[in-house]
């Protein structure tokens, strides 16, 4: 398995001065394809801030991050903005589905945005996949906090990324809908994508290849 992510040295400050707050410092991470990662820690130890910088969200203040090849810290904001439609699929937790559009136009709307025809038989194949059945064709109102998020995740896979990055992906669900996530998490690391899947539940740790628990600004 190809190291996909490569994270070294890597620190980020917010403020100034003496209310300087180094909240990544000195962190280390390699990521394979095919690998689940998953990150805990404590509420403001970084978990949020180091899923920015590797997607390509924000940027470091030291250290290096490669993604796919490319140097993010080295890379022009026109390089980074492809690489992020096209590399890397984001998962929140909040789902962010557009509530005027239906299911399947959610999950396409990467494609559109890109400039590209929206491939409708792929947004199908992969609503079929995560078992979402009608909801393809219902707006998000209708639907529960589990049939939301799989949307997501299908609208995080549909330009094929070669990474998938997770916060807190199942902390708006109940533990039913919370463990279809996760079991869709893993399969998406088992068809041989990267996933680093930031959390705070030990059912997430339990399905990942290896558990970091993010403290003093590195991974333990």
């Amino acid at each position: 398995m190809g190291v996909v992510v490569c994270v070294r040295g890597l620190a980020k400050v917010y403020g100034r001065g003496r209310a300087a707050v180094r909240i990544l410092d000195g962190l280390d991470l390699d990521l394979h394809s095919g690998e689940l990662i998953a990150v805990t820690g404590r509420s403001g130890s970084g978990k949020s801030t180091l899923l920015n910088v590797v997607g390509a969200l924000d940027r470091a203040d030291a250290g290096s991050v490669e993604l796919c090849g490319v140097r993010l810290d080295r890379a022009a904001e026109r390089e980074l903005a492809p690489l992020r439609r096209d590399r890397i699929g984001f998962v929140f937790q909040s789902f962010h589905l557009l509530p005027e559009l239906t299911g399947l136009e959610n999950v396409l709307l990467p494609a559109r945005l890109n400039g590209r025809r929206p491939a409708r038989q792929r947004g199908l194949e992969l609503v079929e996949w995560l078992g979402l059945g009608t909801a393809a064709e219902r707006l998000p109102a209708v639907l529960s906090g589990g049939e939301q998020q799989r949307l997501a995740i299908a609208r995080a896979l549909v330009n094929d990324p070669q990474v998938i990055l997770a916060d807190e992906p199942t902390g708006n669900l109940d533990a039913e809908s919370g463990e279809g996530v996760l079991e869709l998490l893993r399969s998406i690391a088992d068809e041989g994508r990267a996933v680093l899947l930031v959390t705070h539940e030990a059912a997430a740790t339990r399905r990942a290849d290896r558990v970091l628990r993010l403290e003093g600004g590195r991974l333990r």
